[in-house]
């Protein structure tokens, strides 16, 4: 029985064999027939999920879902999401950009417009962390149709398309700053224009749509709401709470935004103090959120002179825009072509140019190709083509800005250089420098009466905010020190000091040279706008970094910005300032435009250098002479007992000699560093510098006027 069951069980796995070999066979086979398609995809299915589970991977999407999904965005969507590229990065900086683009339009209106600029600034608090911001301007007005467009489309505007001088380029700024108020707030941007005395105000309440980049209006069923002229205009203003202040004409925004206010750098008040310094035509009138009024009134009624538009330069088109051109350009041959779209082709200039191309003058536009328009621009490049013309650009002037600063920038010395106009890219441009060297601080020249006014008229919580909001250029370095050396508590109220503070306040205020390790300040400014943030990534920035200014007779350290009560503005002046981003706050790295920047830091820092190096001349004779009369008595009675001489008459004889001696103590200056007194050999300090007594600057202290509210509110 045994070996039975051995051989049927013998005989079964013999049988089962065969057929477990031939079913791997057939396995074997599958799998080969399924690796076969690409190297690629099996390294794919190595890497998935689903092949190390042995499951076949599962697609995630077709290209038809994936179309479904893609859409158009709009201009407006995009920055809505992207507001920091504009400036609106933060509640700060976002109340200083919407004030900016507002001030920087209405200048713009103005002076296009031929008026004497005078705009309004009123910041109002309306909750925590929210502000109501309301700019207007004597502007010409806008039409009533132009009105939505402007201020309730990006991108809408006509700036961009000529090639002037102007503040705004892009006609993105104020709908921008629109939009971030809708965004924060939901309070629609409320405008009233008004063109002339006797014509209607246009108001409107406007939301920007930023799927469509379009306006929306909110009031007056979708159209706005027209205000008639006079007495019942006036009641529909107040009923309605619609803030503007009469005038014939002009226009006015009023955005309500999440923002913060702060006092000092980066500060409005800083901003508009600057402002007035490029542009010493206009008045402003700032109200700020405190009831305090600021006026800045103007240095000069004459209006910039109007820049007038030109056509591109060739060497500022590439190879993409010339291509472009010719295609938009039809019916026209390549020399009418030439003349016709670009400044400074005459008819022989471009007989030349289609020569070196080797393309025909009379060939049309509409036959040239690739080939022939790449050929265009290789001729255009290697074809001597006069500069622009620089009538698009309008400088400030030395004589303004000598003006604007000694208005506004305490000192003693002042300097203005304006460079000839250079070219980048084809598109002109103008550099102007001015420097301000300060005397004795501020807090130097106030007497104790002053003091307690404007401790009174102070809105500031500390001590250390009273001085550096009322001193000009004392910094916070410097009011640290006078605080320290008066030992008060930074954190004091003004209003709550004891006479004996007061006191020691004011004799360190005295006492505390301020001048010691203060840095130069640098103002920025492009078309006459300041530039408030990235001065780190600014090309005047670095320019000024590395220029040496202890050849100048100032302290410097290596890569960092020169020592001393300095103030250095520069100006870019250009048809298309070429910014780093679409906020408009640092100037690219052209080598042109930092050739141009340094060319003028030096014209500039040579006359500083000679005034320096003049006013210690004159305090080392000075020394000297005092040395000289301290001994010439003894002298002259020493001298007199062995000679026998006279001792008064040995005196005044060796008196007259150090006075010769020490000429250059008597030395006195007028207002434009010349000597008073005629001397063939006297220094010159040329043209364009002023000298001034800074103890009498009437920029050296910050006072504001409380608006008093009229006598019948205090009946009521």
């Amino acid at each position: 029985m045994a070996t039975a069951k051995k051989k049927t069980v013998k005989k079964k796995v013999r049988a089962a064999k065969p057929a477990t070999r031939s079913v791997k066979k057939k396995k074997v086979k599958k799998k080969v027939r399924k690796k076969t398609p690409s190297a690629s995809a099996d390294a794919e299915m190595q890497h998935s999920p689903a092949a190390s589970n042995g499951v076949a991977p599962k697609r995630r999407s077709t290209a038809k879902a994936m179309a479904a999904t893609q859409r158009d965005i709009s201009v407006s969507e995009f920055f809505a999401k992207n507001r920091h590229l504009l400036g609106f990065d933060n509640p700060r900086k976002a109340l200083l950009t919407t004030v900016k683009e507002a001030v920087d339009n209405s200048l713009d209106a103005c002076e296009e417009a031929g008026i004497l600029p005078e705009i309004w600034v009123h910041i109002q608090q309306t909750a925590n962390d929210r502000y109501k911001v309301g700019i207007q301007d004597n502007g010409p007005g806008i039409l009533k149709k132009q009105i939505p467009l402007i201020f309730g489309k990006l991108l809408y505007g006509s700036k961009f398309h000529r090639l002037r001088q102007s503040r705004g380029q892009q006609g993105i700024g104020i709908s921008a700053a629109g939009m971030y108020g809708v965004q924060t707030t939901g309070k629609p941007v409320k405008i009233i224009s008004k063109v002339g005395a006797r014509k209607p105000a246009h108001y409107y309440e406007i939301q920007i749509d930023t799927k469509k980049n379009e306006p929306r209006i909110l009031n007056g069923k979708g159209e706005g709401v027209d205000i008639p002229p006079g007495e019942s205009g006036k009641a529909y203003i107040e009923k309605h709470g619609i803030e503007w202040v009469e005038q014939p004409h002009g226009t006015r925004v009023t955005i309500e935004l999440e923002a913060k206010f702060v006092r000092g750098r980066g500060s409005v008040g800083e901003y508009l103090e600057q402002t007035a310094i490029a542009n010493p035509h206009i008045t402003l009138n700032y109200e700020d959120p405190d009831d305090f009024v600021y006026t800045y009134e103007r240095s000069t009624k004459v209006l910039p002179p109007e820049p007038k538009e030109i056509k591109p330069h060739p060497y500022g088109v590439e190879l993409g825009r010339l291509a472009a051109m010719l295609e938009e350009t039809q019916g026209s041959t390549l020399s009418e072509f030439l003349t016709s779209r670009f400044s400074r082709v005459t008819s022989p200039l471009a007989r030349r140019i289609c020569q070196t191309a080797g393309v025909g003058t009379r060939t049309n536009t509409h036959k040239v190709g690739r080939k022939e328009a790449e050929l265009l621009f290789h001729a255009i490049q290697k074809t001597k083509i006069s500069p622009p013309a620089t009538d698009c650009i309008c400088p400030i002037g030395e004589d303004l800005i000598l003006k604007g600063m000694h208005k506004v920038v305490p000192g003693e010395f002042y300097a203005a250089a304006t460079r000839p106009p250079a070219v980048y890219r084809g598109n002109p441009f103008q550099i102007e420098v001015g420097l301000t060297y300060g005397g004795s601080a501020p807090t130097q020249n106030i007497s104790k009466d002053l003091l307690l006014d404007l401790l009174e008229e102070t809105d500031a919580r500390t001590v250390r905010q009273f001085l550096v909001h009322t001193f000009n250029g004392l910094g916070g370095e410097g009011a640290d020190k006078i605080i320290k050396t008066a030992s008060i508590g930074t954190r004091q109220t003004p209003s709550k000091l004891k006479p004996k503070e007061i006191e020691a306040l004011f004799t360190a205020m005295k006492n505390v040279n301020i001048a010691e390790g203060q840095s130069m300040e640098v103002l920025r400014y492009a078309n006459r706008v300041p530039l408030q943030f990235q001065q780190s990534a600014c090309a005047i920035t670095q320019t000024i970094l590395n220029t040496n200014w202890r050849s100048y007779g100032l302290s410097q350290s290596r890569g960092g910005l020169p020592k001393g009560p300095v103030s250095l503005m520069v100006h870019i002046a250009s048809v298309w300032v070429p910014f780093t981003s679409e906020s408009k706050e640092a100037i690219a790295n052209y080598p042109e435009i930092q050739k141009e920047i340094r060319l003028g830091l030096q014209a500039v820092g040579r006359k500083l250098g000679m005034f320096l190096r003049r006013r210690l001349r004159v305090k080392q004779q000075s020394d000297r002479r005092e040395i000289f009369l301290r001994y010439l008595k003894e002298v002259s009675t020493a001298v007199s007992e062995i000679n026998g001489v006279k001792q008064p008459e040995l005196y005044e004889q060796l008196l007259s000699v150090a006075k010769r001696r020490t000429a250059d103590a008597d030395m006195k200056l007028d207002e434009r560093g010349k000597k008073i007194q005629e001397d063939p050999t006297q220094l010159d300090l040329g043209e364009n510098v002023l000298i001034v007594d800074p103890t009498q600057h009437e920029a050296a202290i910050n006072r504001v006027e409380i608006e008093e509210e009229p006598e019948e509110a205090y009946e009521e």
